[in-house]
Formats: C-alpha cells, sequence, structure tokens
C-alpha cells in the first residue's frame, strides 16, 4: 500500500474514532448547532428591524444566513483545537505515536470529523433559515457551490485549530485561543452588516478578509442581495477569491500543523 493510501485509511479510522466520540458526548454537537440557531434568532427578530430599516427585516433575514453559517464554520474548528489539546493532555498522542500508522493519519482524521460536524451544523442551520424566512434564490448547482465553498472554508480554518491545539500546552488554554483570533476576523466583514457600512481603514479589512470573501461568495451562489452591492475586486470575484484564500490557508497551516505534530510525536 503507498504511504498516500496508507494515510487515508489511516486517517479513515481516527475520523470515525473522533465520530463515535462526538456520539458519546452530545454535548459537543449541540454546542455546534445551539449557538448558531440563537444568532439566527437573536439577529433575524432582535436586530433585523432595526438594521434592515423600515420593511427591510425579511432581506436582512436573508442577508445574515450566509454570515452565521461562516461563524458556525468557523467557530466550529475550536473543536479541533479542544480535540488536539485534550489528546495531547491524556496521552492519547503518545498512543498513536507507538502505533504503526501514518503520522498525517491523526491529523487528517481530526480534521476531517471536525468537517462532518461542520455539515451536520450547516444542515441545522439552513433548515433554522427556512424557518425564518430564507431562501436560495440561485440554482441548484450555485447552490451546491455556495455549500461546497462553506466546507471548503471549515476544512482550511480546521487546520489553523490544529497548529493551535498542538501548540497549546493545556485544554484551558486551548479553549482561548482557538475562540479568540476569531471575533475580530468575523465580525470585521461582511457577515453582518454590508461592508460599505463599516469605517473606512475597517472597510479595507473587510473587503479583503476571506471571511468576508467566503460570506460574499455564498450569498451571491444563493441569490441573497440586501443593501447596496460590495464593491472591489474581492468582491466581484467573490468565488474565485474564497476559494484561493481557503487553499492558501490550507498551504500554510497544512505543513506546519503536520511539522508540529511530528514534533509533539517525537518526544
Amino acid at each position: 500500500m503507498s504511504s498516500f493510501a496508507k494515510a487515508l485509511s489511516d486517517g479513515g479510522v481516527i475520523t470515525w474514532r473522533n465520530l463515535m466520540n462526538v456520539r458519546r458526548n452530545p454535548d459537543w454537537l449541540m454546542a455546534a448547532t445551539l449557538q448558531p440557531i440563537l444568532f439566527v434568532l437573536l439577529f433575524a427578530y432582535v436586530f433585523g428591524n432595526a438594521i434592515g430599516g423600515e420593511g427591510g427585516g425579511a432581506g436582512y433575514r436573508e442577508f445574515i444566513i450566509a454570515g452565521i453559517f461562516a461563524q458556525t464554520v468557523a467557530f466550529n474548528s475550536a473543536f479541533t483545537v479542544i480535540g488536539f489539546a485534550n489528546d495531547l493532555q491524556k496521552g492519547i498522542i503518545d498512543r498513536f505515536r507507538s502505533l504503526p500508522m501514518s503520522r498525517i493519519a491523526v491529523i487528517l482524521g481530526r480534521t476531517t470529523s471536525d468537517l462532518v460536524v461542520s455539515v451536520i451544523a450547516l444542515i441545522v442551520m439552513s433548515l433554522c433559515g427556512l424557518l425564518v424566512g430564507w431562501r436560495i434564490r440561485g440554482s441548484f448547482l450555485d447552490a451546491v457551490l455556495g455549500y461546497l465553498i462553506m466546507l471548503l472554508f471549515a476544512w482550511a480554518l480546521s487546520w489553523i485549530g490544529a497548529l493551535i491545539g498542538l501548540v497549546a500546552r493545556s485544554v484551558e488554554v486551548a479553549q482561548s485561543a482557538g475562540l479568540m483570533w476569531m471575533f475580530p476576523v468575523s465580525f470585521i466583514s461582511s457577515a453582518f452588516v454590508p461592508e460599505s457600512t463599516l469605517p473606512g481603514f475597517l472597510r479595507a479589512i473587510a473587503q479583503w478578509n476571506p471571511f468576508t470573501a467566503v460570506v460574499n461568495a455564498t450569498r451571491d451562489l444563493f441569490g441573497n442581495k440586501f443593501g447596496p452591492p460590495p464593491t472591489g475586486w474581492p468582491a466581484e470575484h467573490a468565488s474565485l477569491y474564497a476559494i484561493l484564500c481557503c487553499l492558501a490557508i490550507i498551504a500554510v497551516f497544512a505543513p506546519l500543523a503536520t511539522a508540529r505534530y511530528r514534533r509533539v510525536a517525537s518526544k
């Protein structure tokens, strides 16, 4: 068996092991779905009319769903962080090291299992969105592409989570570090308000923020329009820019996470 095939096979075993842990600890899955539902209800019915203006609540509810999707999969990468930190603290990584398995399989299995959790979360979010009036107004293929971009973004962020989890010294530190950076990334974007409403320097950051690219691409593909259309090259080529950003994140953080795992596993 080639090294690539072995890595996929071993990664599949680790993926199944992590999913069984989720089944035994359903509170993880509840955390991945309950918080986004609360965000949908909060922004749709508490802030919706104020932000959307008179008669704009329905339009804003469609606008906000892509932002909630992106925030959900971004925050789910915290499970990658906590999962690795927990395995390190409990000595599970040492047990994996003693097995005749591919080194990258552990990281691949963790990121893949967390991707499955993101798929479940997106399904729940889609159903919740339909209940508050959100609709996909683009074609079926555009909708599929929108979901695929969102899942690619989720997988890319899980590699960042893997690196943070392997660097953190404890589960408590990992939990804080895994969430801290997500707040500015998600809120300085077009996730919750049109980027044109942000002040000058924040608008420039938001325009090139990969989070904004994924949100704008998904909105375009779903056909959800609200407020003035975003401008600039990233907005005009949102799908292309979102995919390039995701691939760049994976290209940078996958080797870093793998190298860090090898150092940790060799101790």
